[in-house]
């Protein structure tokens, strides 16, 4: 901005003593000619062009179009987030729909269809947890639904029968839970701890697989455990199944709800909140997914323990694409472009408030994703070994991949005139 205001105030100089070169040419009355009357006409003219130049490139307009920018760059992040829910939403509701037709007539091909929705689906809202992390309608302490959604890890004894222990869950508890319906299963989800996790993402993949006790792949529930007669509990299981695929319909229609256009709910709140608050939630987002979500408890935890228990989608083995479908929604805020939207992205403001750092999380973001696609599967495997195994050294260069963006992040976010959080609750 500096240079811009030099080089206008240069040419203003320069007007100025064209101008005054003219002048002479005034003094001497009469006019000697129509080409002195206009010189002096032309000088003037180039002085008052220049003049008005400079003071539209002044701090004060730049600064305007500062603020507009922040403005669009948070108008779009709503956009995003609300497309973003929205698809997950919809997933979930093909989700269910592949549920009941395997319900209605369980088979190989029908448990496969509805693993393969699973998948789909976990894929659309994993790239949508860059909008987690600043109490918003997702996490918000009053009435948030994540831990409903995703919460993990998961302890199958809780819900069904494990090895060892035929009698174990819910499911096989029909003295104590005679009833398996929606509202029931939130109230016992986390009750008594948070590993007794009853709905979600995660308890539909333990229903669909079953546990995971093959070292090269899933689990391999057979789909006879829900056909009567055959499986023990086989009505229970299903009325469970059903109940939890109805409940994540329920409550990803919420949170895409709260992000919808046009209505009084948090988006309205969020994009005509100070911009600068707005942002940091945006910032603080992408900094604690990338730090403490994924480089810590979802990477760090597993490399250090090398315990199966603590892989996120240990049932169906696809921990794997967790992390490239976490990275590619960070990408998407920050390019301002992902689930078929396509308009203004944090990058264009770093852009203009400091360019090293946007290019540095140019290739940040880039080395990140593709360090997430090197993870090789199963997950559970990449965990085991000596620190030089290839799956170890694949899973510890994508955590200092993703704690270096997040030092951008940082950077960034002081660039911009604030401080975001790397951690929950900061």
């Amino acid at each position: 901005m500096a240079d811009k205001e030099d080089r206008s105030t240069s040419r203003l100089g320069a007007s100025v003593l064209a101008l005054s070169r003219a002048w002479p040419d005034l003094k001497r009355v009469p006019m000697r000619s129509i080409r002195s009357c206009l010189r002096l006409v032309v000088a003037i003219g180039v002085a008052l062009v220049l003049f008005v130049t400079l003071v539209r490139t002044t701090p004060a307009a730049d600064e305007a179009d500062d603020a507009d920018l922040r403005r669009q760059v948070v108008s779009n992040y709503a956009e995003l987030a609300h497309a973003g829910y929205a698809q997950s939403h919809a997933s979930a509701v093909t989700l269910q729909e592949r549920i009941n037709a395997f319900l209605k007539a369980p088979s190989a091909e029908t448990l496969s269809a509805a693993k393969s929705a699973w998948i789909a689906g976990r894929q659309v809202y994993l790239r949508t947890e860059t909008f987690r992390f600043y109490s918003g309608p997702i996490d918000r302490p009053s009435d948030g639904v994540e831990t409903f959604v995703n919460a993990w890890p998961l302890d199958e004894a809780y819900i069904d029968a494990v090895e060892g222990d035929p009698d174990a869950g819910i499911i096989n508890d029909p003295n104590q839970f005679p009833a398996l319906e929606g509202d029931l299963l939130t109230i016992l989800n986390e009750r008594g701890g948070e590993a007794n996790v009853a709905i979600g993402w995660h308890a539909i993949e333990f229903l669909l697989w079953g546990q995971d006790r093959d070292p090269n792949g899933p689990g391999t529930r057979p789909f006879t455990d829900f056909v009567a007669g055959k499986g023990r509990n086989a009505d229970r299981r299903s009325a469970y199944l059903r109940a939890v695929s109805d409940l994540l319909v329920t409550h990803l229609a919420r949170v895409a709800k709260a992000w919808e256009p046009e209505a009084d709910n948090y988006r309205r709140a969020f994009v005509t909140a100070p911009s600068d608050d707005s942002l940091e939630k945006m910032l603080s987002g992408m900094a604690v997914l990338s730090a403490f979500e994924m480089s810590g408890e979802r990477l760090a935890v597993p490399y250090e323990t090398q315990d199966q228990e603590e892989e996120h989608s240990c049932f169906s083995d696809t921990t794997h694409l967790d992390f490239i479908a976490n990275q590619a929604g960070i990408v998407a805020v920050w390019t301002g472009k992902g689930f078929g939207v396509a308009g203004v992205g944090l990058r264009d403001l770093a852009r203009r408030v400091d360019a090293d750092i946007a290019k540095d999380l140019d290739a940040q973001l880039a080395a990140s994703l593709a360090a997430t696609k090197a993870i090789p599967a199963p997950f559970d495997q990449a965990i085991l070994g000596a620190d030089d195994a290839p799956g170890r050294v694949a899973l510890l260069a994508t955590m200092e991949a993703l704690e270096a963006q997040t030092e951008s992040f940082a950077i960034l976010a002081d660039s911009l005139g604030f401080a975001i959080a790397i951690s929950p609750g900061e």
